[in-house]
């Protein structure tokens, strides 16, 4: 099956859509929407896991259930790169998160991060993901 450059383009636009709601829901602590747009079967390499792959959601509820980020924070997408492999996408990207610290200063986190989306139904599913901290 061969798509347009537009159709492309659009799958594109769509996937990075849903990664950046994604990422809200995560700085939101927001359980409801990260569970829509997860696949139940998720995996992840993740400096939680401490190297280990986890699987399912059982693992990442844990710490929604902590409760949202009441402070300020922001969360900036850097150099998104997708790559569409018919109903896979693979998006790319540094990820820099601003809070304030324990010292009330703010600080700046970064993370690169790999995100798999699979289209199922025509609706994208995020099915794993390999999050590394990084200085």
């Amino acid at each position: 099956m061969s798509t347009s450059p537009q159709d492309g383009e659009a799958a594109v636009q769509e996937v990075l859509a849903c990664n950046e709601q994604l990422l809200k829901s995560i700085a939101e602590g927001d359980w409801k929407t990260y569970a829509e747009l997860c696949d139940p079967t998720l995996t992840a390499f993740e400096p939680e896991s401490r190297g280990q792959l986890v699987s399912g959601m059982a693992f990442h509820k844990f710490y929604f259930n902590l409760g949202g980020a009441s402070d300020p924070h922001n969360t900036t997408v850097c150099a998104p790169h997708v790559r569409l492999l018919d109903n896979v996408a693979v998006v790319s990207y540094v990820r820099l998160s601003q809070r304030v610290d324990e010292a009330g200063k703010p600080a700046t986190y970064r993370s690169e991060e790999t995100r798999i989306w699979h289209r199922r139904d025509g609706v994208w599913r995020h099915v794993h993901f390999h999050r590394s901290l990084t200085t």
